[in-house]
């Protein structure tokens, strides 16, 4: 590991500022992710600015019934947070996917988003990797794909973004509160990340410098009616092969209103909005369930090793709608 300067900033203003003035410092939260990087040699970092002790760490309901979560949050605390698990269930569940108990009392909820989206050849330093070093190929995309992207993918770059969090967020219609050089903005989370394109190693919107600060949900009252299945080679800390966020909700067992989105089949977490469409006005049932995935799924170019992936999302889709339906009759 290349030895590194540390540095705890007094305030967000001074943590914003010392990215911004250094090309090779790199925040630090719960550092599940990095510190793995660093190890690896992935990722190299000259300077560490640690966030944890900034005041980013509370879960509160705002006056318009959002729920605002700061972004040092751990994720062992979001899940087990009594508004989340009452109003946000995708959410929680999301969360007890995700890792292991262990991971998940380290990780924090910005640092979970901001995860490098990355397969086995982006933590080989021998082996080619665009998103590491741009230019030097995609060993992925003829080599060991069985868990990559099926959409949204580029020759640049085959990966999959590993957050179950930002994949329940995204159905959710969350908004990410953002501080950078000369103020703060708003990010809806879809706008947070890039597709792959040309450039793999941008992965996020974000300038230089940027600090996600906290994550807002709307409030959803249908979101109480939500859940979240991830399908994985082992029964705990292991990413999704494929996953579903999903919220419904039915008036007389009609589709008033439907969110989805998928995990582990592209480089972004992927709101299913051409599902939804299909969904959104018509009597629900399983088949329409199946019709709805079928016309999102459309798009879906499979790799060499990961065609099963297009069955597997469909049955989860099913699975998670028919399941909630059934709750509400």
């Amino acid at each position: 590991m290349r030895a590194f300067r540390y540095r705890r900033p007094a305030d967000v203003d001074e943590a914003v500022a010392l990215l911004d003035a250094d090309p090779e410092a790199a925040y630090l939260a719960g550092g599940t992710n990095l510190v793995d990087l660093m190890k690896l040699g992935v990722q190299r970092p000259d300077l560490l600015v640690d966030v944890t002790r900034l005041p980013l760490d509370t879960v509160e309901t705002l006056p318009d019934g959002s729920l605002r979560v700061g972004a040092t949050v751990r994720n062992s605390d979001l899940a087990a947070h009594p508004v989340v698990r009452r109003n946000y269930p995708v959410l929680a569940r999301a969360l007890l996917a995700a890792a292991s108990g262990q991971v998940r009392n380290m990780a924090t909820t910005g640092g979970n988003l901001l995860q490098r989206t990355r397969c086995v050849y982006f933590q080989d330093t021998g082996k080619a990797c665009n998103k590491r070093e741009p230019g030097t190929g995609c060993a992925a995309r003829h080599g060991q794909n069985r868990d990559l992207a099926i959409l949204g993918w580029s020759e640049q770059c085959v990966a999959t973004h590993p957050s179950d969090l930002a994949v329940a967020l995204a159905a959710l219609d969350a908004v990410v509160e953002v501080a950078e050089v000369g103020g703060t903005r708003e990010v809806p989370l879809v706008e947070l990340y890039r597709s792959p394109g040309e450039h793999p190693e941008q992965e996020t919107t974000l300038p230089r410098g940027a600090l996600v600060t906290a994550v807002r949900i709307p409030p959803l009252p249908a979101a109480g009616r939500s859940a979240y299945l991830k399908v994985r080679d082992r029964a705990s800390f292991a990413f999704a092969v494929g996953a579903v966020a999903a919220v419904l909700d039915l008036d007389a067992g009609v589709v008033r209103d439907v969110r989805l989105a998928y995990g582990a089949v592209a480089h972004r977490p992927w709101r299913a909005l051409r599902a939804e469409a299909e969904l959104r006005g018509r009597p629900f049932t399983p088949e329409l369930a199946g019709r709805a995935a079928d016309v999102e799924l459309e798009a879906a170019v499979p790799l060499a090793h990961n065609a099963f992936k297009v069955p597997l999302v469909r049955a989860i889709t099913v699975r998670a709608l028919t399941e909630l339906a059934e709750a509400a009759a």
